[in-house]
């Protein structure tokens, strides 16, 4: 025989579990809103530098001009606020990432460069905080 009042306890017992543990699924959506998927972490960055065309499906993805494969997609989405929030909610690896592509558009693919800071960046704020204008960037290191 199950003692009066048990069927009471149990319940809130019950609520309050469920309780902690939407808690703990709000956290961690809250938390996974605060950073980029990392998905597409793991991605050959270097490879697609290497390759004019694919860098090119990437660029005509991001301005509108061509198909995008599903990093694409993910990049274009997130692109905007990216640059907006200073890649605060970016990994350590896509920081990285960013930072090769930067150097690769930089050293090899200027007007690819133009353009796509003309779309994503169109009052130079990006620029005016990262890159010096008289800079010709020849001294990096080849992408």
């Amino acid at each position: 025989m199950v003692p009066p009042g048990s069927f009471v306890l149990i319940a809130v017992l019950t609520v309050l579990m469920m309780d902690e543990e939407n808690g703990a699924n709000a956290r961690r959506v809250k938390r996974s809103a605060q950073t980029y998927t990392t998905k597409y972490d793991n991605i050959d960055i270097d490879q697609i530098l290497a390759s004019n065309r694919l860098l090119k499906n990437y660029v005509n993805c991001l301005l509108d001009k061509g198909g995008c494969t599903q990093e694409g997609k993910e990049l274009k989405k997130y692109l905007p606020d990216a640059i907006a929030t200073e890649c605060s909610k970016c990994s350590q690896t896509q920081k990285k990432i960013a930072g090769r592509v930067f150097q690769a558009l930089l050293l090899n693919h200027r007007d690819d460069w133009e353009l796509l800071t003309n779309k994503y960046d169109p009052e130079g704020n990006f620029q005016k905080k990262y890159l010096q204008e008289d800079e010709d960037y020849s001294d990096l290191e080849e992408a």
